[in-house]
């Protein structure tokens, strides 16, 4: 019979500066996968909560005290020989200067740059969320009456003003102007927003946008 598969638990860090750069750790060339790039931190050992393994191995790799932060998310990967669980933790503060301790390069990179460093697969997935914005607007139906699809357009227009990064257009199907105030919408800021329509799978893919399933429909 095969031998049953191990299960690693590795803990990793997102820290950030005060320019909102991002550090990465080189992996040195007595790893797996030397060369890569990848968030600082290492196996979870036995009697350690996750807190705790990332703490210490932050004060081993850079000689920092961390204080650590919120969930951001698990990774899991699948190996021939073993089964691998990215936990990943922002940090919300530090103590000490970060510096490779363990003869590893590091460097700071702004969020919109992580896409150029080559980084192990389990790393890939943290990128792609970090890359992501942390919140995004969903937009009310349109107020009854004749200036209300004329006051929904301007508080939209507001808002990509203010930077919103990702809006969902939800209007009620019945509403009689939908598809023109989407389509007008579209037309007036389709540069540097993510669109998603609520639902409305084939109307999404004709005008070339995100689409927000409902439950029933994942």
């Amino acid at each position: 019979m095969p031998s049953p598969k191990r299960s690693i638990h590795v803990v990793a860090g997102v820290i950030t500066d005060a320019r909102g750069r991002i550090l990465l750790n080189r992996r040195t060339e007595n790893r797996d996968m030397a060369g890569l790039w990848e968030f600082p931190g290492g196996k979870r050992e036995a009697g350690e909560t996750s807190e705790q393994a990332l703490v210490r191995e932050l004060r081993e790799e850079l000689g920092i005290e961390a204080e650590i932060g919120e969930w951001i998310m698990d990774v899991p990967q699948h190996y021939p020989d073993k089964h691998l669980t990215l936990d990943v933790r922002h940090i919300r503060s530090w103590k000490g200067t970060p510096r490779g301790r363990e003869g590893q390069a590091i460097t700071w990179v702004a969020p919109d740059k992580l896409g150029r460093y080559s980084m192990p697969p389990a790393d890939l997935p943290v990128v792609a969320a970090l890359r992501q914005p942390d919140r995004y607007l969903i937009t009310p139906a349109p107020e009854d009456g004749e200036h209300g699809p004329q006051r929904w357009q301007d508080q939209l227009q507001q808002a990509v003003a203010a930077g919103q990064q990702r809006i969902q257009l939800r209007l009620p199907a019945a509403h009689p102007q939908r598809q023109v105030l989407i389509e007008q919408a579209l037309r007036a800021h389709r540069q540097g927003v993510q669109w998603l329509l609520n639902r409305d799978i084939e109307l999404a893919r004709t005008l070339g946008v995100g689409v927000h399933l409902g439950s029933e429909q994942l």
